[in-house]
């Protein structure tokens, strides 16, 4: 089925009105496969290098008892430039469900898109949310289409998480360029900084956390990566730029207000001075 079959009328083709798969992604692939990223022509060779695109960089993810808290920070750079101060890498999936995002930044965008269609489609189509394995198999076939813009430099590696109402816990799940899925336990960290950030979540986490502690956890994990990481920006309070950090539980999907993450960054600062006996550096 292709678009060239629309009715001269101006009514929709017969393919958005025939009963078929509740998968966005497959219905597309039939009628419209060059509007998916990974089906879109690109120069023979390896090119990206030379490229000036936006990168996301740093994405964190943790459990704690009740759901799953995701952050990211908010820099993007090219290169050695900073692209953006204020990038947004943390998105809703859906209603029970965040993704974060490291990458080349627009096509990291793009698939976060593409994959929150295909969780509302399938809602609209089955009238049920698909299980968290479910999403987390779905976002894996999307990242396996675009193998091609990986392999040309063109990379996005995402972090899912969220709350998994039939076990009543939140979960993560971590994928390759390949669409290799594996669930993490207790946290997580994709990006430049991310060998950072998992040293900084391994010694501060800890199990029965609950909310505000698994926020505070989480910026400070991204705090620690953008000690070491140039590519990862930690908050900056001058400019009233923070983390954007999102916890999913029972409720569904939060985002966390900017004035908790100035609170937990400032938590985490002054604990840092009193460990030094009050030595600001």
């Amino acid at each position: 089925m292709s678009r060239t079959d629309a009715n001269p009328s101006g009514r929709l083709p017969d393919a958005f009105t025939t009963p078929g798969t509740a998968s966005f992604v497959d219905f597309l692939s039939s009628y419209a496969p060059e509007l998916l990223p990974g089906n879109r022509a690109l120069p023979a060779g390896s090119w990206a290098a030379e490229l000036s695109a936006p990168h996301g960089t740093t994405i964190v993810a943790l459990v704690y008892e009740g759901g799953v808290v995701m952050a990211g920070d908010r820099r993007a750079t090219m290169g050695s430039m900073i692209a953006s101060r204020s990038i947004e890498k943390v998105f809703p999936a859906d209603e029970y469900s965040a993704v974060g995002i490291a990458g080349t930044a627009g096509l990291a965008v793009e698939l976060v898109r593409l994959f929150q269609l295909e969780l509302e489609h399938y809602e609209k189509i089955e009238g049920s949310l698909l299980s968290l394995d479910g999403k987390a198999n779905r976002l894996a076939t999307i990242i396996r289409s675009q193998l091609g813009l990986a392999l040309q430099g063109l990379a996005v590696v995402p972090l899912f998480g969220g709350y998994d109402l039939d076990r009543a816990t939140g979960r993560i799940f971590s994928y390759d360029v390949t669409g290799g899925r594996y669930e993490e336990h207790d946290h997580h960290a994709v990006g430049s900084g991310s060998v950072f950030a998992r040293g900084s979540l391994k010694k501060r986490w800890r199990p029965g956390l609950d909310e505000v502690g698994a926020v505070a956890v989480a910026v400070e994990a991204l705090m620690d990566a953008a000690d070491d990481d140039s590519a990862t920006g930690g908050p900056d309070a001058e400019r009233a730029i923070y983390p954007v950090v999102a916890t999913v539980g029972a409720g569904g999907y939060r985002r966390v207000p900017d004035g908790d993450l100035a609170a937990a960054t400032d938590g985490v600062l002054a604990a840092r001075r009193a460990a030094r006996g009050g030595d600001p550096r």
